[in-house]
């Protein structure tokens, strides 16, 4: 039976048996090793920007009312959070998990193999607010939904088989469920679901917790050794997700790296996993085999990253200890990564970063036994080609260390955060605290001791509320009506989209048939249907965006004609800055396997069991567009209609944030009415504020 592995919840605190509520000890941070911090450095632009505005917002902190003060934390608590993640996905056996481990400085804590172990989604926290977290690591196990998807129906492919009528194929999914329940069972106890939707935290991270987690272990010999055991791979069936902290103090910001599954298993479950991970984040490593770098074995890989934006991809290609020779080969190797990634639109004009995993780990452990002769003769041979074109001088650990690429590939990822989730951060906080700064000179212009001559009576904070609700109402009907238009506009250009593949995907096996009758077999490349849900889609988002930008501007106008009429100075004066808009997840769903992406025995198979004309065309029609129904279903409700929502919920939040600051303005009057000490901020410190603020804005 199941015995309680540490404290396990649904979101809610729950007590251990004998009514003892657990306690989860914080972990302590450990600093990074020389190495890692080497890897920091193309922070610095980002920092310089970060310490500027949060400069700007102590100031504004330190001279504006409680309400002010308020604003200006929660905007500085938010800058200091950030957080960007970057997702690894890649072939199995590129190793992609000895990368991430070398990554963050820490060889062996993933389990890494040449088999492919990894089965769920690890998200490694790193930074100084690792350290505030609650716990050290929390597994998160498969909704009863997802649970009974995979077991009932077998997955993905349990589904297209069944729509297929592959009977054969079927009956295969079937029995490798009945053998993973069979050995979930024997790990767990009969009562294992008992677990789903559940997640067990921990205080204290270890290499062995994490295998019992995210490792395809052995099986269990018999239902009382699984009951008792503390193994590798005891929970892996049913994981869906492990978070894990790792405190680092000296490193000033945080990072998330998600470690994937991959695309290529049974029941294609990791594949859609794989998708919500990339989704959910801005930048996508790719980590390839110098050996098999990208080829048409990998069309699955490449279908889920041209969906991604070239500068939101990054290409690692692992393994150039195993070539003969690294300087000659690594050109080639480049070249036909391009090539491949262009022939099937691809992101062929993502960076591409070359790389040894084994080098960062003979760096981080300074263990040189882990090379043979060959092995070392390719490292100092590769090391003389690229020595001289180093603009630094190093030791020999570290010379290794950067011929691994991870600090190359550090750079590169602290770029994109730079011109991507870090730029918008700052910008957005930039623009909050423009808008306090533009509260803070209302209420210095409505302090009596300071400005009689410009404003003789008493501002109506009430009316200005009023005007505000009213404000937020019109610009919030307008937005839906641009947003409900676009919407309905994206729906059919969607499903005109749809219809049109399938009627030529039907014509043109009925025009196959015509020319070469039954017996040779067909296919039909879904590429085209790619390209005109994700052209209809980036339509969606240009439309969406304007209806955004157009409300925040209208938004910002309308508040700075509130202040002008309750102050009574022009609207001009006071620099209301609109929201930053969200970005919108880039389409990955469009990349999942369908029926028509699969070939060799499948079709062969299926194109065996019909006979005449008339049963092919339509059980075709009908196949592919159950197929296909899902994926345009989730563009408009994942993509479409939840962008539409993120545009909502950020002009609703910009105006909570303006009424708090109108709420300061009477809150100050107040003060001054009762002869309270004036405001000692000069407009001018007001409009240097500004001014530095400014730059970080547009």
């Amino acid at each position: 039976m199941y015995r309680d592995e540490g404290s396990y919840s649904n979101g809610i605190p729950v007590t251990e048996p004998g009514g003892q509520t657990p306690e989860v000890a914080r972990q302590a941070a450990t600093p990074s090793g020389p190495l890692v911090r080497m890897c920091l450095e193309g922070l610095s632009p980002l920092l310089a920007q970060r310490a500027e505005v949060l400069g700007v917002l102590d100031d504004l902190i330190a001279c504006g009312d409680r309400a002010t003060a308020e604003a200006g934390q929660r905007q500085h608590r938010s800058l200091l959070a950030l957080e960007p993640a970057v997702t690894m996905i890649g072939q199995v056996k590129a190793g992609k998990t000895s990368l991430v481990n070398a990554m963050v400085g820490e060889p062996g804590l993933l389990p890494a193999d040449v088999n492919p172990w990894t089965s769920v989604v690890t998200s490694l926290h790193i930074g100084p607010q690792a350290s505030t977290a609650s716990y050290a690591a929390r597994f998160t196990f498969f909704d009863p939904e997802d649970w009974d998807r995979l077991t009932h129906k077998g997955g993905r492919v349990g589904e297209l088989a069944g729509r297929s009528g592959a009977e054969e194929e079927a009956e295969k999914v079937r029995a490798q469920i009945d053998a993973m329940r069979e050995k979930t069972r024997r790990r767990l106890g009969r009562k294992f679901e008992l677990l789903l939707g559940t997640s067990h935290t921990y205080g204290t991270l270890t290499q062995d917790l994490v295998e019992r987690y995210v490792c395809l272990g052995d099986d269990f010999l018999d239902e009382e050794s699984a009951a008792g055991a503390e193994t590798q791979g005891r929970f892996a069936d049913i994981t869906k997700a492990a978070d894990l902290r790792l405190p680092r103090n000296d490193w000033p910001m945080g990072l998330c790296l998600r470690d994937t599954p991959g695309v290529n298993d049974t029941f294609m479950m990791r594949e859609q996993i794989t998708i919500g991970a990339i989704r959910d984040s801005r930048l996508c490593v790719v980590v390839l085999s110098a050996h098999q770098a990208l080829s048409s074995v990998d069309m699955a890989l490449i279908r889920l990253i041209a969906n991604v934006q070239s500068r939101e991809v990054i290409i690692f290609v692992n393994r150039i200890d195993e070539l003969a020779d690294p300087a000659r080969q690594i050109e080639e190797i480049r070249d036909s990564i391009r090539a491949n990634l262009k022939a099937h639109q691809g992101p062929h004009e993502a960076q591409i970063i070359f790389g040894s995993a084994q080098w960062a780990t003979l760096a981080l452990q300074g263990d040189f036994s882990i090379l043979d002769g060959e092995s070392s003769d390719v490292l100092l041979s590769y090391a003389e080609h690229v020595i001289g074109k180093l603009d630094r001088d190093f030791e020999p650990l570290e010379l290794i260390w950067w011929l691994s690429g991870v600090p190359a590939l550090y750079a590169a990822i602290w770029n994109r955060v730079l011109e991507g989730a870090g730029r918008e951060r700052i910008q957005s906080v930039a623009r909050s605290a423009m808008n306090l700064a533009v509260g803070i000179k209302a209420a210095a212009a409505s302090d009596p001791q300071q400005a009689m001559a410009a404003h003789a009576g008493k501002i109506d904070v009430d009316a200005m509320v009023r005007e505000l609700d009213g404000a937020e109402a019109r610009v919030l009907s307008e937005l839906d009506t641009a947003l409900t238009g676009a919407l309905s506009a994206a729906d059919s250009r969607l499903d005109r989209a749809h219809h049109s593949f399938l009627d030529r995907a039907t014509a043109a096996l009925i025009q196959h048939l015509d020319l070469y009758g039954e017996l040779a077999p067909w296919k039909y490349d879904p590429t085209g249907l790619r390209l005109l849900l994700r052209s209809g889609y980036q339509v969606f988002v240009r439309q969406a965006r304007g209806a955004g930008k157009a409300a925040g501007e209208q938004a910002a106008s309308e508040i700075a004609g509130i202040y002008a009429c309750a102050i009574g100075r022009p609207p001009g004066d006071f620099q209301v800055q609109p929201p930053t808009l969200p970005t919108f997840a880039p389409p990955v769903l469009l990349g999942q396997t369908i029926a028509l992406d699969l070939g060799g025995s499948w079709w062969r198979r299926w194109w065996s069991r019909r006979r005449g004309y008339k049963a092919f065309a339509p059980e075709f029609h009908q196949m592919i567009e159950a197929e296909t129904r899902p994926i345009v279903q989730g563009l408009k409700e994942t993509h479409c209609a939840a962008a539409a929502e993120q545009l909502r919920q950020t002009l609703r939040e910009y105006f909570a944030d303006q009424r708090m600051v109108f709420a300061g303005l009477g809150r100050s009057e107040d003060t001054a009415s009762r002869g309270g000490a004036p405001s000692e901020t000069s407009p001018e410190q007001i409009e240097k504020a500004v001014v530095r603020l400014s730059r970080f804005a547009a």
